[in-house]
């Protein structure tokens, strides 16, 4: 043993060098560790871990059954829609031409009613 060094004889689980303990500030992995070492670690001392890993991926398959649902009922409902879509169309044109043909019909008569009124006048001045 040299003098002046401390020796300890231990292994780091991190880096697996000599000297260390995981939590010391001498190993290399100190602050942001080993990944895939860690990843092992935690999943072989944790008894949890394979069960939280099986429920997040049983989530995440009834995630997307339930998207792939909405996705089947939007195309149906578009499918549906685009026939019902173009009647609404149709609809909506028929119904500004009726406008178009309402509001000619109104200038027509205001015309009329101005032309009458100015020969009116037109009369009443003359016998006057």
């Amino acid at each position: 043993m040299p003098l002046g060094k401390e020796v300890k004889v231990m292994q780091c689980w991190r880096c697996k060098r000599y000297g260390h303990r995981t939590g010391d500030k001498e190993c290399p992995f100190f602050i942001k560790g080993n990944q895939k070492l860690e990843q092992f670690r935690v999943a072989h001392e944790d008894p949890m871990y394979d069960i939280i890993r099986e429920n997040k991926r049983h989530e995440k398959d009834i995630r997307i059954q339930q998207l792939k649902q909405l996705l089947e009922d939007s195309t149906s409902d578009e499918e549906g829609n685009s026939s019902s879509s173009s009647e609404c169309k149709e609809k909506h044109k028929k119904k500004k031409k009726k406008e178009k043909h309402k509001k000619k019909k109104k200038e027509k008569k205001k015309k009329k009613k101005q032309k009458h009124k100015s020969s009116k006048s037109n009369e009443s001045s003359d016998s006057d």
